[in-house]
């Protein structure tokens, strides 16, 4: 399983570009292909740009990238791929879905247009320690003005909206019995209707990609369900930005799949712990630096 947008942090990866000739070779072509310093925006501390989301997700994505490669090098592979929000298209990356250079491309696109959406004034916030339908009917009682944008294990749903819209809804939660609203490190109200012109413009892009069937099953975020077929993919991404990620659900699938180990490749750990809350007899590992990764396959 692979992290989206609000992992990063700087420095991610750079262990593994000093260290594996794969992962440089991933950070390299990443620059190149998409014309940025992906370097510098993932390993120099002085480069704000990691928090721009327009930036951050070709980071997270190069950075979870280069990290799979060398994953593979080491002989680890996967019976099934999942991933939360952007982390999807690592899912997909780590199926051969589509060509690399299309892929690069494509998250670039992805994290310019999310942006262009709603460029100021939108905020995210997990809401912990209460039911799906506590939450619910809290957004309900805002007039539609606050949105779920993840499902993301029992007792953790994020919401999202206008900053101001959300920043007033931490109150009313916590009144409500929320143990923590922990605001996340994104700018946008990402998987809602503020996506749209977002979504409209990745569909245009997808038409121009020629999509692969998946090598491994990949389970897609708007359903929490296998994807069937390389025909139905271009659809369900071009959703994916303006509707909730129901990640509690993809786990579930993956369990139901047989899976009994689940490794989540990329910065942070926050992915590992949702699925300990979804089910703590499953073997979780996490492989964010060249140590964990050594780790692991020992």
């Amino acid at each position: 399983v692979f992290p989206g947008q609000g992992a990063q942090y700087s420095g991610m990866g750079n262990d593994f570009y000093n260290q594996y000739e794969k992962a440089k070779q991933i950070y390299d072509y990443a620059s190149e292909i998409c014309n940025i310093d992906v370097k510098k925006i993932c390993f120099d501390s002085s480069d704000s740009r990691i928090h721009e989301t327009k930036y951050t997700q070709i980071a997270i994505f190069t950075t979870s990238l280069a990290i799979l490669k060398c994953v593979h090098e080491m002989g680890v592979t996967s019976t099934v791929n999942a991933g939360l929000s952007l982390g999807e298209y690592t899912a997909l990356a780590a199926s051969n879905v589509i060509d690399i250079k299309d892929l690069f491309l494509l998250v670039k696109k992805r994290g310019k247009y999310m942006q262009e959406a709603f460029p100021t004034g939108g905020a995210m916030a997990a809401v912990i320690g209460l039911s799906e339908r506590e939450v619910v009917a809290i957004c309900n009682q805002m007039n539609g003005n606050i949105y779920i944008a993840n499902y993301n294990c029992p007792g953790q749903i994020v919401v999202t909206g206008e900053k101001a819209v959300v920043e007033a809804s931490y109150e009313i939660f916590q009144k409500k019995g929320a143990k923590m609203v922990l605001p996340l490190n994104v700018s946008g109200p990402f998987h809602t209707k503020y996506m749209h012109s977002a979504s409209e413009a990745l569909a245009l892009q997808f038409q121009q990609i020629e999509w692969k069937e998946p090598i491994i099953p990949v389970v897609s975020n708007v359903t929490g369900k296998l994807i069937q077929n390389e025909e139905s993919i271009p659809r369900l991404l071009e959703l994916q930005v303006k509707s909730s990620v129901f990640f509690e659900d993809s786990i579930q699938t993956l369990l139901d799949e047989g899976v009994d180990t689940i490794i989540e490749i990329g910065p942070g750990k926050v992915l590992s712990g949702f699925v300990k809350k979804i089910n703590p007899s499953i073997c979780c590992l996490s492989i964010e630096t060249a140590q964990e990764l050594e780790q692991v396959i020992s």
